[in-house]
């Protein structure tokens, strides 16, 4: 990728590499906690709070051509089961290793006088400026990358019942009796029907035609 826009070393995700200088072999342990920042996770499905604290464990060590950073971040997330809706919260440790290269060197670490920010090999790199780099977009690809895509509450939830919506780990005896379906059409037309047309329908006379019937005789 190109060179990142200037980087302000107030940002709580941009951490700086002078310490270490470009000497390689050179170590830098770094805790920090961070607030977790907007839509951090999977997008309507479950992540992390924005707000929430983020607990960071880095690791920086120098190399030829940057800086290697590996880490862990351990937050709590939260989301809704897909299966029975309720809402629900996890512990999440997602872990990560990135190279931030120096804009001055090539893949190899030797240095070249004219970086080429345009240059297709740069494409998908992430580059150090002045010694500081910026860790956010790697944090948030490892965080999707950690939580689940469908999240449920635990991993035997039964669900919502199909018929009426409830919450079966709240009933385990909820069920409905079943209506064979070839019968209700005709039970829901039973219900609708006068006594004069039941009659019909069952082959008797109405009560006025059986009333004549007698009087003739």
């Amino acid at each position: 990728m190109a060179l990142n826009a200037r980087l302000d070393h107030r940002n709580p995700f941009v951490f700086d590499t002078h310490e270490l200088g470009r000497r390689p072999g050179a170590l830098q342990r770094l805790p920090r906690t961070v607030d977790a920042p907007k839509d951090f996770g999977v997008q309507g499905v479950i992540g992390v709070p924005e707000g929430a604290p983020v607990e960071l464990e880095l690791r920086l060590e120098s190399v030829m051509e940057g800086v290697l950073v590996t880490g862990t971040a351990g937050a709590q997330a939260k989301g809704d089961c897909v299966r029975c809706l309720e809402p629900l919260e996890l512990a999440l440790e997602a872990e990560f290793q990135e190279m931030f290269s120096y804009p001055d060197a090539d893949e190899r670490g030797r240095v070249i006088a004219e970086p080429d920010t345009d240059a297709e090999d740069d494409e998908d790199r992430l580059f150090i400026e002045d010694g500081l780099f910026d860790l956010e977009p790697v944090l948030r690809d490892a965080v999707v990358l950690a939580l689940p895509m469908q999240p449920v509450c635990q991993d035997d939830c039964p669900g919502l019942c199909s018929e009426c919506g409830a919450r079966l780990a709240d009933d385990p005896d909820h069920h409905h009796d079943a209506v064979d379906i070839r019968w209700a059409a005709l039970q829901g037309l039973a219900g609708t029907m006068k006594d004069g047309e039941k009659d019909e329908m069952s082959g008797g006379a109405p009560r006025s035609a059986r009333a004549d019937e007698k009087q003739e005789k």
